[in-house]
């Protein structure tokens, strides 16, 4: 391969010399070099100089920028100097793919690949792995440490995720010191600062930073048929501008036009004229079609939906959408049939595999993490290779997964969070457009937006235009780490650690600008002390007098609106239909009549009125600034139509003719302040203060306000300064006592050995319920420790387990009926769990800590069925007809989390005991068909 990058022009004396030099200093570079077709850039340069020097490195580059080369160059020094080299990555499709591509340059020996449930040469000198099984290695002690020179962080940014973040920091800090770390990120505008942390707990790391694109993203919006360019230029400042076209047009359209599917102007009874029509944006078969005309094809449509990419799919083989040749359709075959190979014939129906097998064929799929995992590999096979054109994908295809396109389209700037929807962060926008433009096929990429009323392309620009994507740590202490980190270390040199954790260094770099305002207001506070010094006396004293009587003024005016508003509320409910009144203030002031007193059983009364304006409504308390009285009595028909204009004139007509005044009724309660005997305390103690006579009474009194505003002020700032620094220490110091109340930790007045449950460490002290706990990872790690502390799962089959745990690990994605579970044993050990939860929960709630996440036994049927062997299409057919419906995606993922946790649970509890054996026997029940199918 060397012999293709020869360059055949002579060089120059000096640039031989230059490049000899080069080859001298990094001569591993240089070989590795040697064996690739294409030229480093100089940020890949930098990176792989430096780790060949001995540093650990951080990267960070757009996507598709090409920085897995120095990841990759790690691997190379590794088998060049007999050490072994650890690639983890933040899921296991990505796992596969880095696998898959090592593989094939290294050979199958030299390579392995451990995820959760995958385990192939293991031992190998080069491992591609996801975090947390690395994480679990450095708890267990492995001996798979041994020899170990290089970690390479692929999508290092992931630590500020907000659910499994936290794993990329305890594998940073917990990595020896000898060992070097190559951090591979997206761009991130903090990255000097991530660099600082890095180099303060592993040493030398030099940072590369590198936001060149090598491929130019072209930014665009599809307005109905029409596609325009987002910018129209630059100022001399190389600021982009917005396309004037784009925006007289869409403005144009968005005064003319109601959303598509919307309402616009208001309801249908006050909007004059005649409706304005609905914008209709292009259809997915328009936009691929079109798209497919100018030459930009393959798309990445990003949808955002599950079900709305399945529909997307389906729409484009209604239509007859062809994207592919005869040749294609040959190669798209071969793909399947080997991706394919293990799934069950009797599951194809089911899994809606021929469905699936046509679209592939036409060139369009979907990609969501509802797919089979057979089936989303296969897409993305396909895809990297060009024979699927168009696939219709939710967020999670931009995470780390080389799936690059040369368009990406996007057809809405809103996703749904699991919580509620949201708009795309810049971030967002900037990773999702990221994937557009192949690097040594496209010579640019192209986002578009697909424009409708109400989206603004000035907010498009600022997201395609912006360059902050700051990462925040989401570190935090759990359950299984305090105990693993008490174990290993002891739990003085574990807090030591967690001050070392890259949220702590935030989170005390972002004090250090309010440590010095304290400072200043300190400084500040004496030169007011000294400016409201009096002769006569303390004039501090004398203003706290000032002071205590303006809170109880306040205090008895908040008293008597109370009292005022409850003796409005009680003369309301006393009025009766007929009755007039006098309404005193506000737009409904004067004469009303009572139409319906509107008495609530549970709230205050709301009495309907007609006024002498002939205005009709409700009134309420805060109409009335003291109790209410009839006036006098008006005959009323038994029914009155309100809305009726004639019928609410006749009644105004007969108010004024009553000759009753609106003037009358009982004046405002005089104040309790003027009874009050404390505040009347409080003034003679004022009038007999000796700063009272002071001439400068009232500029003394400036200056105490100003020190008493700034004094409160800055005892906020010390409380949030307080609060912030060493707040993970403290929070670990908070699950350690709650582990200690529950048996994981020893008493700490207790001697080593007086616990008879203890277990002896080099660094610290747990009991045995902690040994268990420190090997059980899952997000409810203590519940389930709990359940194996207490028994709640003894005497459990292997099906039954498997549905209790199951409650542990699922979380259903939308609110639905409540779930069905099997009665007897099922039933009465989630009872159990649920009791135990509860339990916790408590302690949580006691010790100010997060609360474990409550038991969902959605996925107890479905599981349980399977285990028993029925299948596939029963176990979905059963789940769809209880409200519970599952795809098969998710009905495999679940599956497999679910062998996780029994996996754990037979490792920790041992095969000899009944659990455990149940939960080996468990395993082996559910990892069948399409369970077992798939994936590497």
């Amino acid at each position: 391969m060397a012999a293709s990058r020869s360059n055949p022009t002579k060089l120059s004396p000096a640039d031989a010399y230059a490049a000899h030099s080069r080859r001298s200093a990094h001569p591993k570079l240089a070989d590795f070099v040697a064996e690739l077709s294409f030229e480093l850039d100089p940020f890949q340069l930098t990176g792989c100089q430096a780790l060949e020097t001995g540093r650990s490195v951080l990267v960070c580059a757009p996507t598709g920028a090409g920085k897995t080369v120095v990841g990759e160059f790690a691997v190379h020094l590794a088998l060049s100097e007999g050490r072994r080299c650890f690639y983890t990555t933040p899921i296991k499709a990505l796992s596969n793919q880095k696998f898959a591509d090592l593989c094939e340059r290294y050979g199958n020996d030299a390579v392995g690949l451990l995820t959760g449930d995958t385990s192939i040469n293991g031992d190998a000198q080069v491992v591609v792995m996801t975090t947390e099984v690395l994480r679990n290695m450095l708890y267990a002690g492995s001996r798979g440490l041994d020899q170990l020179g290089y970690v390479v962080m692929d999508e290092v940014h992931y630590l500020a995720d907000r659910f499994r973040g936290a794993v990329w920091e305890e594998v940073i800090l917990h990595l020896p010191d000898y060992v070097q770390l190559a951090s591979l990120s997206a761009t991130v505008s903090n990255a000097e600062e991530f660099g600082e942390w890095l180099q303060e707990v592993r040493g030398e790391t030099t940072v590369v930073v590198d936001e060149h694109r090598p491929v130019p993203l072209w930014q665009h919006m599809q307005v109905g048929p029409r596609m325009f360019d987002l910018f129209g230029g630059e100022t001399d400042d190389h600021e982009l501008t917005m396309n004037p076209q784009l925006l007289r047009h869409t403005q144009q359209l968005a005064r003319t036009h109601m959303p598509y599917g919307g309402r616009r102007g208001g309801p249908p009874n006050k909007r004059k004229g005649p409706r304005p029509p609905r914008f209709s944006p292009p259809s997915r078969l328009e936009m691929l079609t079109s798209l497919d005309a100018a030459g930009l094809l393959p798309a990445i449509v990003f949808i955002f939906s599950r079900n709305g990419c399945d529909q997307a799919v389906a729409q484009c083989v209604r239509a007859g959408l062809r994207l592919t040749s005869e040749s294609e359709v040959e190669e798209i075959r071969e793909v399947i049939d080997a991706r394919t190979a293990n799934l069950p014939d009797a599951d194809l129906g089911v899994l809606g595999f021929w469905e699936w097998r046509e679209a592939l064929e036409r060139g369009v799929a979907a990609h969501h993490a509802g797919l089979l995992p057979a089936f989303k590999e296969t897409v993305e096979e396909l895809f990297v290779r060009g024979l699927v054109k168009a696939v219709f994908a939710t967020e999670t295809l931009a995470l780390g997964i080389n799936m690059p396109a040369r368009t990406v389209v996007l057809e809405r700037l809103v996703k749904f969070n699991g919580e509620s929807h949201v708009d795309l962060s810049p971030g967002e926008y900037t990773q999702l457009t990221g994937r557009a433009g192949r690097r040594g096929i496209d010579i640019e990429g192209h986002a578009v937006v697909v424009w409708q009323p109400g989206v603004d392309p000035k907010q498009v620009a600022g997201l395609a235009s912006t360059r902050t994507y700051p990462l925040r740590s989401s570190f935090r202490p759990g359950y299984n780490m305090a105990v693993n980190l008490v174990q290993r270390v002891g739990q003085d040199s574990a807090r030591d650690l967690l001050e070392q954790s890259f949220a702590q260094f935030q989170a005390d770099r972002s004090v250090v600008g309010l440590s010095r305002r304290v400072d200043r207001n300190a400084e500040a506070l004496t030169g007011y002390t000294e400016a409201m010094e009096c002769h006569l006396g303390d004039f501090a004293e004398y203003f706290d007098l000032r002071r205590r009587i303006s809170e109880r003024e306040k205090a008895l005016a908040r008293q008597n609106r109370q009292s005022r508003r409850a003796e409005a509320a009680k003369s309301l409910e006393k009025l009766r239909k007929g009755d007039v009144i006098s309404v005193p203030a506000g737009r409904r002031s004067g004469l009303a009549v009572v139409i319906d007193p509107g008495l609530e059983p549970m709230g205050e009364p709301r009495p309907l009125v007609v006024t002498e304006d002939r205005w009709s409504g409700r009134l309420s308390v805060a109409d009335f600034t003291s109790p209410v009285e009839a006036l006098g009595k008006l005959k009323l028909p038994k029914h009155v139509d309100t809305r009726s204009p004639k019928s609410r004139r006749d009644l105004a007509s007969s108010l004024r003719s009553t000759g009753l005044s609106s003037s009358g009724g009982r004046g405002r309660k005089r104040s309790d302040a003027t009874d009050d005997a404390e505040l009347a305390s409080l003034r003679r103690a004022l009038k007999a203060h000796p700063c009272h006579g002071c001439d400068e009474r009232e500029a003394h009194a400036r200056w105490a306000e100003r020190y008493e505003r700034l004094r409160g002020e800055n005892e906020n700032l010390r409380r949030k300064v307080n609060s912030t620094t060493h707040s993970l220490a403290r929070s670990f110091d908070r699950i350690v006592a709650l582990l200690t109340e529950r048996d994981y930790l020893p008493a700490p007045d207790g001697k080593p050995g007086d616990d008879e449950n203890a277990v002896e460490t080099q660094a610290g002290q747990v009991t045995e319920h902690g040994r268990r706990l420190s090997r059980l990872y899952s997000e409810s790690d203590l519940l389930a420790a709990e359940c194996l502390r207490v028994g709640t799962w003894k005497g459990l089959g292997p099906a039954e387990l498997a549905a209790v745990v199951s409650s542990l690990v699922y979380e259903s994605r939308r609110e639905g009926p409540a779930p069905q579970v099997p009665a007897g044993p099922i039933t009465d050990a989630l009872t159990s769990t649920w009791q135990l939860w509860a339990e916790l929960e408590d302690d949580e709630r006691r010790h100010k800590l997060d609360r474990t996440r409550e038991p969902d036994a959605g996925f107890a049927w479905p599981v349980f069925r399977w285990a028993r062997g029925e299948s596939l299409e029963k176990v979905l057919t059963a789940a769809e007809s209880s409200g519970h419906e599952l795809s098969a995606g998710d009905f495999v993922r679940w599956c497999r989390q679910v062998i996780d946790l029994l996996d754990q649970i037979r490792d920790v509890v041992g095969t000899k005991e009944q659990v455990g054996a149940s939960a080996a026997k468990a395993v082996t029940a559910i990892r069948r068909g399409v369970v077992a199918a798939g994936g590497v």
